[in-house]
């Protein structure tokens, strides 16, 4: 076996977690390795293939915007919508510490970093009864997450100038070392060479992700009173498969919190080219859609709205009889609201052409629509919705959807116009009315008006499964991001970042997010570590 690598601060995962505690290290005259299981065109991790979207608090984005907003009520929405317990230490002082430093160390330190936010704050996770955010906080990133990932690798080569930087790509920690309790190293597999290859550092950061990668995982801590789909999909990053987390936890005590609380989501179909086995795309699904159950009846008697309660919307979906839904639209809708998460298709604010971007938004995503007709077999099209019922039961080897039963889900929803738009009383069309009351969320939303309205076809329906995403837990961390064992003292010279942590203390934003937590969770915590090693803590 060749010699150790050896330096200050040993890092595992090479995500955005990972590598901005890397870079504030760098910055500190450290010498820093990142150890990392993917490709070095995949250095980035799960960022690299995410929207952007960050909650952010008090900005002067939303003060140009007019909208007054404070840690206090930041703090206020997160708790009663995340339904954390007051006793649980260590998320509740990772949640106050995000409402309250969200602003100086991830807006602020971004634009310094040269990141642009896009002109306008939009209003996601509002609560079905108002109890979400109450103002809106969702800042999207100009050149989406890759944007963000892009320039803290720049920053991270820029701050390398004297070589204190090794990336070991291809390689997979299988163990930590460790010595009379203190961790002092790891040991790790290149997957190419298939050699074992030993690292020491007196600072190991597990950044590597969390555990909803792994479907045996996500299955195995789900929670047994809420309803489990039969099949699911994957939208979290493959090699997070928890493997790390049950190392510390069966060899150096440290407790894995909140497992069976997930960020998934309700609306997702197979991606047309895979990346990995079982990879879904996430839909941001139409407002204006109908969300159908496997019968082509529409779901009540609440129907299913987004932009509301995630959460909620994944529990619905997760209780139907079969293990998918339908989204009944028109391409009028599809035009104006069908949107898919995550940098690959927003091909406008990935790639920072806004002149584009807004004949879009005016003038309807004509391109998206078209690619996913053209590319995706989940995505159907017909004239009339008989043969929308034709083509949705050879998708799915059914005769489930009866036409005249889906013409007369379609009817009784448009019977709400038949007296005009002001007289009607159905709670989707009252949800949209509202969203359509704060400006970003009007122009990416409809105005109600019937499904079968002439001259708004042709008509959609799309085949919708619940699609795994983000851990909302992991393991228990200190606001040094230093990893507690299970008396509550940190295990020396260990270290937790990012999702890993279940973005700080092992459950920072309890059963829901406000929803953009995620990527500034990552930012907060890494550079805590970073603090935290730097000044000996």
């Amino acid at each position: 076996m060749s010699k150790p690598v050896c330096s200050d601060i040993l890092i595992a995962g090479g995500g955005l977690a990972g590598i901005v505690t890397a870079l504030e290290a760098l910055r500190a005259g450290k010498t820093v390795t990142i150890v990392d299981r993917d490709t070095p065109e995949r250095f980035g991790g799960l960022a690299l293939w995410a929207f952007g979207g960050m909650a952010l608090i008090d900005t002067p984005l939303q003060r140009r915007m007019n909208i007054s907003d404070s840690p206090e009520l930041a703090l206020q929405d997160w708790l009663r919508f995340g339904e954390l317990d007051p006793n649980d230490q260590w998320p509740m002082q990772w949640a106050r510490y995000y409402v309250e430093h969200s602003r100086a160390e991830v807006h602020d330190w971004l634009i310094n970093e040269g990141i642009k936010f896009m002109p306008a704050v939009n209003w996601v996770e509002r609560g079905r009864f108002g109890d979400g955010n109450s103002v809106p906080r969702y800042h999207v990133t100009w050149g989406t997450s890759r944007e963000l990932v892009r320039c803290m690798v720049s920053a991270l080569h820029s701050a390398n100038s004297s070589g204190q930087l090794t990336i070991h790509h291809r390689h997979r920690i299988t163990a930590l070392d460790h010595q009379a309790g203190v961790v002092c190293g790891a040991v790790a597999i290149n997957e190419e060479a298939g050699e074992e290859v030993r690292f020491e550092a007196p600072n190991v950061v597990l950044a590597m992700g969390g555990l909803n990668g792994s479907h045996a995982e996500c299955r195995g801590n789900w929670p047994s009173h809420r309803p489990q789909p039969a099949t699911m999909l994957n939208g979290a990053h493959p090699y997070a498969d928890g493997k790390l987390h049950h190392w510390a936890k069966d060899h150096l005590g440290a407790p894995i919190t909140h497992a069976g609380e997930m960020w998934n989501y309700a609306a997702g179909f197979p991606h047309p080219y895979p990346h990995f086995p079982g990879h879904g795309l996430s839909t941001i699904p139409c407002k204006s859609a109908l969300w159908l159950n496997h019968r082509g009846e529409r779901i009540g008697p609440e129907p299913l709205v987004t932009g509301f309660d995630t959460h909620w919307l994944c529990q619905r979906v997760a209780e139907q009889e079969k293990p998918w839904t339908w989204h009944l639209l028109n391409r009028r809708i599809a035009l104006k609201e069908f949107a898919i998460s995550g940098s690959e298709h927003n091909a406008r604010i990935r790639d920072k052409q806004f002149p584009l971007f807004l004949k879009e938004l005016l003038l309807g995503n004509k391109p998206l629509v078209n690619q996913m007709q053209n590319e995706s077999r989940h995505f159907l099209v017909d004239d009339t919705l008989e043969g929308l019922a034709t083509k949705m039961n050879a998708l799915t080897c059914s005769l489930d959807i009866d036409a005249t039963t889906l013409k007369a889900t379609a009817d009784a929803f448009d019977a709400n116009f038949s007296k005009g738009d002001q007289l009607n009383n159905d709670s989707q069309i009252r949800m949209i009315r509202h969203a359509r009351q704060w400006g970003p969320d009007r122009l990416r939303t409809c105005k109600p008006a019937p499904l079968q309205k002439p001259g708004a076809g042709p008509f959609i329906a799309i085949h919708m499964q619940l699609t795994t995403r983000k851990s909302l837990g992991g393991l228990r961390t200190d606001l040094q991001s230093r990893v507690l064992d299970a008396g509550g003292q940190p295990v020396p010279g260990l270290y937790c970042v990012g999702e890993a942590a279940g973005f700080g203390g092992g459950g920072s934003n309890g059963k829901r997010s406000l929803e953009g937590t995620f990527l500034p969770g990552c930012i907060l915590t890494a550079r805590a570590a970073a603090r935290s090693i730097v000044n000996g803590n």
